[in-house]
């Protein structure tokens, strides 16, 4: 744990484009186990504004890859972490500060215990758009993600279905949530798809402010 005089302060507000392998009710969003037992996601995240220390990170893309044996808190993940080639060293340093855990806040204080290996910074060409639950990124020959709203089975019309925490969520406090069109990635010995999982997006803020 950082101690208050080592940990550099920071606070970003991010889009963030989420999606896993559990159907459309993942039951991680209720506190249960994984459908599948292993846990896989990629998420995306465009910071709309924010800094770590003096590096502003307006407009920096990112996608964290992973795949857990078992639920996230159960440990030993293994995962990726791509930003995009346009960001500077500065930017992806300060980035790195933030998700491995090193100045505290929530959630990257408690993810950073449980990953069990980590590649990257990997740099890419990132390409994302935000638009909702249709938000969709792809590095070319390495990842995809594209989300599609929740349609109702009998009349076809979209269904707007939101998760939200009145307390507090642990990544985001309102989620809209949708499905994958398409989710596939391979990286090393990381490999899945899973096209009609749970997805969402959520403006999500990190800091490690009082």
């Amino acid at each position: 744990m950082p101690t208050p005089s080592s940990a550099t302060r920071y606070d970003l507000t991010l889009d963030q484009i989420e999606s896993c392998n559990c159907p459309p009710n993942c039951p991680c969003q209720f506190g249960e186990l994984p459908t599948h037992t292993a846990c896989q996601f990629l998420i995306g995240f465009h910071v709309r504004n924010g800094s770590v220390g003096m590096v502003a990170l307006d407009g920096a893309k990112f996608v964290v890859m992973a795949h857990y044996p078992g639920a996230i808190h159960q440990g030993n993940g293994s995962v990726v972490l791509f930003v995009d080639e346009g960001m500077s060293d500065a930017q992806v340093g300060a980035l790195a500060e933030v998700l491995t855990g090193r100045h505290g806040g929530m959630p990257w204080e408690a993810l950073a215990a449980t990953v069990g290996s980590l590649d990257g910074p990997v740099r890419v060409k990132l390409e994302m758009t935000v638009d909702g639950t249709r938000s969709r990124f792809r590095v070319p020959g390495v990842l995809e993600l594209r989300q599609t709203p929740i349609t109702n089975s009998v009349t076809g019309a979209e269904n707007e279905v939101h998760i939200t925490y009145p307390r507090g969520g642990f990544f985001w406090n309102d989620g809209n949530v949708c499905k994958t069109a398409v989710m596939q990635a391979k990286h090393g010995k990381l490999d899945f798809s899973h096209s009609g999982s749970f997805a969402a997006h959520a403006v999500a803020r990190w800091t490690n402010a009082a």
